[in-house]
């Protein structure tokens, strides 16, 4: 039996921006309830965006530049048929495809030692902006997983 729906919380815009896919990057970020350090960090991320000398300009445009190339088409997921386990590529419904971009962008900053969050986040950015960084090579290796196990993709439920 399918599971349910889940009723998703809906996010409200953020307020500098006005821009809800902003919001729930902040809410990615945030750690321990700490709503408003978020901002900091994501408002400090979009300034120095802003004010870069390659590839600035908008901070808003790059960042959704950003998500769209750091967002996977196909993924793998496991699917068990007569005792074996299958790599299923499966295609990424918009809303994973939004959740897995931010992941990746964040981590792909967060990864960066020794350098303040705000920074970080917006190199990540601008490189995602520009198909490189952690972000894209690691939607690159999802999508080659993809294609490695395009066999099994008469197993697709």
């Amino acid at each position: 039996m399918r599971r349910p729906i889940k009723k998703r919380p809906i996010v409200s815009p953020d307020v500098m921006y006005s821009s809800v896919d902003v919001e729930r990057l902040i809410n990615y970020i945030m750690l321990r309830g700490q709503k408003e350090t978020a901002r900091k960090i994501v408002y400090g991320a979009f300034e120095i965006m802003k004010n870069a000398k390659d590839g600035g300009g908008d901070p808003l445009e790059v960042f959704n530049t950003a998500v769209r190339n750091a967002g996977p088409l196909m993924e793998v997921r496991s699917r068990r048929v007569g005792g074996a386990n299958y790599q299923v590529p499966r295609e990424v419904r918009p809303e994973r495809r939004m959740a897995l971009a931010l992941r990746w962008i964040i981590n792909g900053a967060r990864k960066q030692k020794g350098v303040p969050m705000h920074k970080a986040l917006a190199q990540e950015l601008l490189l995602a902006a520009k198909e490189e960084g952690n972000a894209v090579k690691k939607k690159e290796d999802t999508h080659k997983m993809a294609e490695a196990n395009r066999a099994f993709a008469h197993f697709a439920w």
